[in-house]
């Protein structure tokens, strides 16, 4: 059977990466993005995959943007049987100097972008009986590493929202899986707001070693929908960091502390006092 794939934020980047990887196995897929002009093209590369595109202009703060193209697409496709909730922007900075402004610019983006999308289209999963949502979250969000507050906290909220409807949906047939991978290619320090000098450049070049990319990334995520697997944790490293986390927290804090001065210090100069460790 031919899947119905709907991507937010599907004009770049990861999004955009997802996309492909479900047009190459002949998938019918829609993409939505606040940029008409990329959105356009990718509709075109998903076409040329293999698969059937579809852009629509779509902001993710607004619920009724995401209704309507549930509606849309029950309508043109008889149902949807993916959704990925990948749209998402970047901030960096301390809890001091991170404006409320962007607190809540990217709170409205990350974690509420996820909850519209999960609520436009849960109605229809549940007439369908079936529906899988994926939610990108982030490592960050379950390293939490200094002077990314407002970005740790918009992500630890996308697995939270995920771990919930993990339960909360799973009786009526409805998948869920959380991405949460670490640094790799992608465009997202396009949308970094912050005022840290040199962050984006610094991030920038993490990126830029990772080994792994954003299409390894889609592949992990088809395979986590058709396996029904809720992680999706892409970088081993910090995948045994993360159980590290979970069975030694003591040992945990204490390496974390020890990266979080060189972080610190690299990004700002700032140093984290001894205090941070209690």
């Amino acid at each position: 059977m031919t899947q119905r794939v709907f991507v937010t934020g599907g004009a770049s980047g990861l999004g955009r990466a997802i996309a492909l990887c479900y047009a190459r196995n002949g998938a019918r897929v829609c993409i939505g993005d606040i940029n008409p002009e990329q959105g356009v093209g990718v509709e075109q590369e998903i076409n040329q995959a293999g698969g059937e595109g579809y852009f629509v202009e779509c902001d993710v703060r607004r619920l009724t943007d995401l209704e309507h193209i549930c509606t849309d697409l029950t309508e043109k496709w008889g149902g949807v049987d993916v959704v990925v909730n990948n749209a998402g922007v970047a901030s960096a900075g301390s809890i001091e100097d991170t404006t409320m402004a962007d607190w809540e610019w990217i709170i409205d983006i990350n974690i509420l972008g996820v909850v519209r999308g999960c609520k436009a289209f849960t109605p229809q999963f549940k007439k369908q009986g079936s529906g899988a949502f994926v939610n990108i979250a982030s490592m960050a969000g379950l390293m939490l590493a200094p002077l990314m507050d407002s970005y740790n906290v918009s992500k630890a909220g996308v697995i939270a929202l995920s771990e919930t409807l993990r339960q909360e949906l799973r009786g009526d047939g409805i998948h869920v899986s959380c991405v949460c991978p670490a640094f790799f290619q992608t465009n997202l320090t396009n949308s970094m707001r912050s005022d840290l000098p040199g962050i984006q450049q610094n991030v920038n070049k993490l990126m830029k070693r990772s080994t792994i990319s954003a299409d390894h990334i889609a592949e992990d995520i088809a395979r986590s929908v058709k396996n029904r697997d809720f992680w999706v944790l892409p970088h081993v490293k910090e995948r045994r960091l993360w159980v590290l986390k979970r069975y030694a927290p003591w040992a945990f804090d204490k390496l974390m502390y020890e990266e979080s001065k060189r972080w610190m210090k690299k990004m700002s100069g700032k140093k984290l006092s001894s205090s941070a460790r209690s």
